[in-house]
């Protein structure tokens, strides 16, 4: 009864639970500045979410063919309707494709034409014609020993090179690089934790009937459709490259197929992977762990350029190389030698009273 009363009291005051919660006496500045700040708090993060996707503007773009925008090779790194295995960049790669080409693809294909050879060959041999009385032996201990032990041969066969690639991909060598990709529905985040907390925000770029006025839109200088994007990955060739990789939502997996190269992308965990690339270009991927509705929009693209130019970039975007020495400020290139401090000199301590004597006599 007393909840009723109080119901019905809320009620004839049109005031709801929530504004019950709210002390009378509160005065009003103070309420004001409550919902101020709320609003700021709320615009803020408006504002944090629109920049991280925000589209990309055709004002001051790199020429085409600069670190960043450098141009697509035919064939490498990109698809191109061929059968098999894209041009492999690493040395992992070029082992793991050999592996597959020279010693899985011609494994499954003699087995294939081996058992199709014993079930043709069966078929006509063992036909109703031909065998009016069927057999009836009931085993073979000689057939029977044969396909246990040649299943086994072609399993430890395949074992040992595996085993072997295994270990050469996930034994790296020491690094030269760090990146922390972090995948975000849906676009991806790289950072640059050893030169100045640099940060690379990466989207897709829209054709050109579906870009807004004023902003970008994909040309063919900047990759194929559903694959080019408005800010690249960009590494140094022949240099270890660790990608610590992460997400903020949900699953994801960074997935470069000339690297050899995919590993998921999970909340609250860090995975690792690397590449070492030999050979400058630009290299596309995409995500390849189904992530919502936009998981088909969500592509990679990295951009391995020679050292020198790695650094030119890096600067280029705000960054630091490490060892580098932090620019010299406009107070220390003006004092010289000759010029006095305009710090004052310390004060000289002051020197201790003598004790004080006393009087005997």
């Amino acid at each position: 009864m007393k909840l009723i009363g109080w119901a019905i009291a809320l009620a004839a005051a049109g005031m709801t639970p929530a504004a019950a919660q709210v002390p009378a006496s509160a005065p009003p500045a103070a309420t004001e500045a409550a919902q101020a700040e709320g609003n700021v708090s709320a615009a803020a993060a408006n504002a944090a979410d629109a920049a991280a996707e925000a589209p990309a503007t055709t004002a001051a773009l790199p020429p085409v063919g600069s670190v960043g925008r450098a141009i697509p090779e035919a064939g490498v790194g990109i698809p191109d309707g061929r059968r098999g295995l894209q041009q492999q960049v690493t040395e992992i790669g070029r082992e793991a494709a050999s592996f597959h080409d020279n010693w899985l693809l011609l494994m499954c294909a003699a087995i294939s034409v081996f058992v199709l050879v014993l079930l043709v060959w069966t078929m006509f041999r063992y036909r109703r014609a031909a065998n009016p009385t069927p057999s009836r032996n009931s085993h073979n201990t000689t057939i029977e020993v044969i396909w246990t032990l040649v299943p086994v041969l072609i399993l430890v066969a395949i074992a040992i090179p595996s085993i072997r690639l295994l270990r050469h991909q996930y034994s790296p060598p020491p690094a030269d690089l760090t990146v922390k990709v972090i995948g975000n529905q849906w676009y991806w985040t790289y950072q640059y934790p050893e030169h100045g907390e640099l940060e690379i925000v990466s989207n897709m770029l829209k054709e050109q009937k579906d870009a807004r006025g004023g902003e970008r839109f994909r040309t063919d200088a900047d990759g194929p459709p559903l694959l080019a994007v408005d800010e690249r990955l960009v590494i140094p060739a022949g240099k270890v490259v660790k990608f610590i990789v992460t997400s903020n939502d949900v699953i994801h997996a960074f997935w470069i197929p000339a690297f050899w190269s995919k590993i998921d992308a999970n909340p609250g965990r860090l995975n690792e992977t690397w590449v070492k690339v030999d050979r400058p270009g630009v290299y596309f991927g995409q995500c390849t762990e189904l992530c919502g509705a936009r998981h088909a929009y969500m592509p990679i693209a990295v951009e391995v350029v020679p050292e020198a130019q790695f650094a030119q970039w890096i600067t280029s975007k705000g960054g630091t190389m490490p060892g580098a020495r932090p620019a010299a400020t406009p107070d220390a290139i003006n004092i010289s030698p000759n010029t006095p401090s305009a710090v004052p000199p310390p004060a000289a301590a002051p020197q201790p009273a003598p004790a004080a004597t006393t009087n005997t006599n």
